[in-house]
């Protein structure tokens, strides 16, 4: 029926869960949490500069940063494949 009523910017079902739940819990807040991206944990100049030092000890670059070597690892993937994009490879 909200569909019918609405159209596109009706709930979705999911959404209608959560809203009912709250509700339920006399919470009358319809305020939209905050969404987006997570906050940096650190900047790509300061892992550049590490890089430039050396780039071969990510575990090193992680406890300098205080990050984790996967989120370092996942870091210089992302620069990888920019470069390569940037230089017509395109492959992953």
């Amino acid at each position: 029926m909200l569909v019918k009523a609405y159209g596109e910017h009706a709930l979705d079902k999911s959404q209608c869960f959560e809203w009912f739940k709250k509700f339920k819990n006399d919470d009358f807040d319809v305020r939209n949490e905050e969404r987006g991206k997570p906050p940096k944990k650190f900047e790509d100049s300061e892992l550049q500069a590490l890089l430039d030092e050396d780039d071969t000890q990510t575990q090193q670059l992680a406890n300098q940063l205080n990050v984790t070597r996967e989120a370092v690892s996942i870091c210089l993937k992302c620069w990888e494949r920019s470069r390569r994009w940037e230089n017509g490879f395109h492959m992953n």
